[in-house]
């Protein structure tokens, strides 16, 4: 599969997207990236900004299935990956497969569970299987989590810890829409209180899974010269020099953005990468892999001041 064709596919998976939500093209384009990087992506922002709803749509038109897992304080881990019962018909065990067994799991408000359930997800997240009872089960090879969190209301979360926030490619803020967009989504959402399907919105599926298989094998072969790499190991090793962090990235963040990076570039129909393609993803995939210093939060900065302050001060190559 050619690049083209990869741009085209992000061209039509758009378009059903854009049926039912409007805006969030930045948002579409992160989630879009992170499937062809075969990568996991984690939305913050304010209820009713249309993740449930982006996520339902985003998986309909790619032909994966979806599920939903509607996180709280008192869900266990076997709510999540589910649980062997006993049949008393067979006398013998039957695996209840949990909702983590789909292709997109919609991880809803994932910082309102304890780290213990919390923790069911990494194993599908980093090597997409699950383990019960002392026996491995494979998910598909697609299996891609998209997680929410509300920034708001923070009584009664559980931050996730450096390793969960790991698995995750991407984390992405989503603000409120414009004053155009939001006079769009009331004129074509404000007919009734309850959220319409994506069937209700037309969205059909317009890739197939061969598909899906193919341009993920292309991704890969995106060229990325040497100059690209060392332009992402400088902005990486950025972080941890910075005075303003107490953290910095990881040599996995630099590895997840140089992958990021060619998914960018095969979805603007180009087979190399190009500095542009590192810096619009820079932001998005250290944000979460980054910790600031005691003394940068008392005099007020924020991660993504930081952050934009090093892509800038970091030379990309000519």
């Amino acid at each position: 599969m050619t690049p083209a064709d990869i741009r085209d596919l992000a061209a039509r998976i758009r378009g059903e997207v854009r049926k039912a939500v409007i805006g969030q093209d930045v948002t579409v384009d992160l989630l879009l990236t992170a499937l062809f990087s075969s990568g996991h992506v984690l939305l913050e922002g304010p209820p009713g900004t249309a993740k449930t709803l982006l996520a339902q749509c985003f998986a309909r038109s790619i032909s994966l299935d979806f599920g939903r897992i509607q996180f709280t304080p008192d869900l266990m881990p076997g709510d999540v990956l589910g649980t062997n019962l006993f049949n008393f018909q067979t006398n013998e065990f039957t695996l209840t497969k949990g909702p983590i067994f789909t292709d997109l799991l919609l991880a809803d408000e994932i910082n309102r569970t304890p780290p213990k359930t919390q923790a069911a997800l990494l194993e599908a997240m980093q090597e997409r299987k699950v383990t019960i009872d002392g026996e491995a089960y494979q998910l598909n090879d697609r299996f891609m989590v998209i997680a929410t969190q509300n920034p708001i209301e923070q009584q009664g979360t559980y931050p996730l810890p450096e390793a969960q926030l790991d698995r995750f490619l991407f984390k992405h803020t989503l603000d409120y829409p414009s004053r155009e967009e939001e006079f769009a989504i009331v004129a074509q959402h404000g007919t009734r209180t309850g959220m319409k399907t994506p069937h209700a919105f037309g969205v059909e599926a317009v890739i197939t899974h061969d598909e899906l298989n193919a341009a993920v094998e292309s991704v890969a072969a995106t060229k990325i010269q040497d100059d690209i790499i060392g332009y992402v190991v400088d902005i990486v090793r950025a972080t941890r020099t910075s005075p303003a962090l107490e953290t910095g990235a990881s040599p996995r963040a630099a590895a997840a953005l140089a992958t990021a990076a060619r998914a960018r570039a095969a979805l603007d129909g180009r087979d190399f990468v190009i500095p542009d393609d590192v810096k619009t993803l820079a932001l998005p995939t250290l944000r979460h892999r980054i910790l600031l210093s005691p003394a940068a939060e008392i005099e007020g900065r924020t991660t993504e001041e930081t952050l934009m302050a090093i892509i800038e001060q970091t030379a990309a190559p000519r």
